[in-house]
């Protein structure tokens, strides 16, 4: 790229960056025969696959470039992408989209039959942490939520020159001026009796995935009622998490920080390990599949109907079935809803092998 190009190139990287929006850097690193772009050539991609600065090519390349960008935002996972000329993808046996040795296949109809392959990848801003309010909680919050890749922001009234420091990132005056921009991932109404209504009404409003509000069921039920009578959707309170964080018996600011922090990365998380990484993930991490003659977990639960064991914690179980604590094991109140394995399913089991953890 010429001096010029780069600076213009830089200051739109600056510009995303600044605003928080996501994007992906496209990069040629390799061509063949004629082609309009060389290896360093960079762009620029916004998710809806705009090519905001840079080149990679003319019209034959920048097309497939901005949908590999937007899909790459999307994913969040880098790309190679791999353009050709479409006679040669046919002689070679290749179809486009198509995967084929780690790069994703594109075909090309520019009469230069030139190819070109380029690495895509993504830049995700961090997620964005609101927390309404000023107390004690809300400090809290901002401080541990450094840890945990957040951009933290803290918004009340009035909060600007009144807080001689804190740990966010941004601090905002007022509840709408901190949900303003792009819509937060993460809000969490700390307001703890200063403005309650009015940040929970803002928070409500913001487009936020996660929503919750420190302060007890009770509160939050009266609060509620009121923001309903004044025209706020039902569905849209019913939505915030309320107590906010998981139950762990969490008494001080900290730790009641902390138990929002895990459940923001429960949220998180969730998603990520609800999908294996790649085909065939479920039975690498120990998931056994269902045969015609019921789930193989049923069976496996009834294979061990005479061992007196639960599979799950490797405890003795007592007479009739029921674990030491008085409660009956799991596999235990399943073996009356199974039936005996045949002999074929016996030989099936004895090969399968389970992670130690």
């Amino acid at each position: 790229m010429t001096s010029l190009l780069t600076d213009r190139f830089d200051a739109a990287l600056a510009r995303l960056r600044a605003t928080g929006q996501p994007y992906a850097v496209a990069t040629v690193v390799r061509t063949v025969d004629a082609t309009s772009a060389k290896p360093g050539a960079k762009a620029l991609i916004l998710s809806d696959g705009t090519i905001a600065e840079g080149w990679v090519g003319g019209g034959c390349a920048r097309g497939a470039v901005g949908r590999a960008g937007a899909a790459c935002i999307r994913s969040g996972v880098p790309q190679l992408l791999s353009l050709r000329p479409a006679d040669l993808l046919e002689d070679q046996g290749l179809r486009p989209g198509e995967e084929r040795d780690g790069a994703q296949i594109a075909a090309s109809h520019c009469p230069s039959r030139g190819s070109m392959d380029i690495f895509v990848e993504p830049v995700l801003p961090r997620p964005r942490l609101v927390v309404l309010g000023a107390g004690p909680v809300a400090q809290a919050l901002a401080d541990l939520a450094g840890r945990f890749d957040l951009h933290r922001t803290l918004a009340a009234p009035g909060l600007v020159g009144a807080v001689a420091e804190t740990a966010a990132d941004t601090v905002a005056d007022g509840f709408e001026a901190g949900l303003g921009g792009v819509a937060p991932a993460f809000v969490v109404v700390a307001t703890q009796g200063r403005g309650d209504e009015a940040g929970l009404r803002a928070a409500v409003a913001s487009g936020a995935g996660y929503l919750a509000f420190v302060g007890s069921r009770r509160k939050f039920s009266v609060l509620s009622e009121r923001l309903a009578a004044t025209g706020v959707a039902p569905a849209a309170l019913a939505r915030v998490k309320a107590p906010a964080g998981l139950d762990i018996q969490a008494i001080t600011p900290e730790e009641i920080a902390l138990s929002i922090l895990a459940e923001i990365t429960q949220s998180r998380r969730s998603g990520e390990r609800d999908r294996p990484a790649t085909p065939g993930a479920d039975r690498a991490a120990g998931a056994v599949p269902s045969g015609p003659s019921g789930s193989a977990a049923d069976n496996l639960a009834g294979a061990g109907a005479g061992a007196g064991v639960t599979r799950a914690t490797g405890v003795a179980a007592a007479p009739g079935g029921v674990a030491p604590g008085g409660r009956r094991s799991l596999f235990a109140r399943a073996r009356a809803l199974v039936r005996p394995l045949t002999a074929d399913q016996s030989e099936l089991v004895a090969t399968l092998r389970f992670p130690c953890c």
